[in-house]
């Protein structure tokens, strides 16, 4: 048979499926603006997470524990904690992706 190799994946140990031939340079350039998307969207949500609680910080550097304020995000721990949660996903998936 002539023409393109084909491409052959298996499992790693850890169930991961590899590639066994180098990327191109179209796979590599695809490869790195779907990282570089899932990072900005990462930090998008870490941003968003941080101006809730920062939002609420005391001003002048003081805890907010010794000024007897009570630090909540301004969109409710439920709204909070699901912000948390899609940024561990996307974290997550960017991790996998980068060890296949």
């Amino acid at each position: 048979m002539s023409g393109t190799p084909k491409v052959q994946v298996g499992e790693t140990e850890h169930k991961q499926v590899a590639p066994q031939r180098p990327l191109s340079e179209t796979e590599l350039r695809d490869f790195k603006n779907v990282i570089h998307n899932l990072m900005q969207d990462a930090l998008t949500v870490w941003a968003d997470a941080w101006a809730e609680l920062d939002s609420r910080l005391p001003s002048g550097g003081k805890d907010p524990v010794e000024s007897h304020q009570r630090l909540e995000p301004s969109c409710g721990w439920s709204e909070y904690f699901e912000k948390m949660w899609i940024l561990r996903h996307y974290l997550d998936f960017t991790k996998k992706l980068s060890q296949q």
